[in-house]
């Protein structure tokens, strides 16, 4: 028998391993997080509903991948719930639906823009870079991905923002943005 066992998503776990402790605790933070009305919870108080953003940003459906978002401590915590009959799962794949890395991107992007948006402001957020863009669990119909985006520096009208987005307190995605708001 190997010494260790790979468990998928979680790394390298000893032999000995105590699946049932990990279990409880897997299901542990699940319950916590169905609980938890400010994951993925319409209406909550201190949100801005889908309306309100649309204040916010310029986009549209299908194109708005916000649903529900905050401002807290300066960062962004945006949330969005894929519920399996969105445009780009249609050919991503069929039989087994993911989430494009791409569509991700733009996830953080937008949060990233509510980030430093106004309400009611005549101006249009443009990308002009991505770096570290990193992907690490794969998006599903049925997740919430909650965004987070924290400002690093802003040079003029141009902005740098650190993003991540996770569901279910497990990392799928981060990246660094620019962009710029013109």
């Amino acid at each position: 028998m190997k010494l260790f066992q790979k468990f998928p998503g979680f790394g390298v776990k000893p032999q000995g391993f105590d699946l049932h402790a990990f279990v409880v605790k897997y299901e542990g933070i699940f319950v916590k997080n169905k609980l938890d009305e400010s994951i993925c919870a319409e209406g909550t108080p201190n949100k801005m509903t889908k309306n309100e953003i649309m204040e916010i940003l310029p986009h549209r459906p299908p194109m708005l991948l916000i649903e529900e978002g905050e401002l807290a401590d300066g960062v962004s915590i945006c949330r969005y719930t894929i519920k399996g009959d969105e445009f780009f799962l249609q050919g991503h794949f069929p039989g087994n639906p993911v989430v494009p890395g791409v569509i991700q991107c733009e996830m953080m992007a937008q949060a990233s823009c509510f980030l430093v948006g106004k309400k009611d402001n005549n101006v249009t957020p443009y990308f002009t870079g991505m770096e570290k863009v990193r992907f690490k669990k794969k998006v599903v119909p049925g997740d919430c991905i909650t965004l987070k985006s924290e400002l690093v520096k802003q040079k003029g009208a141009f902005y740098f923002v650190k993003c991540s987005g996770e569901v279910m307190g497990e990392i799928c995605c981060t990246a660094e943005i620019s962009f710029a708001l013109m």
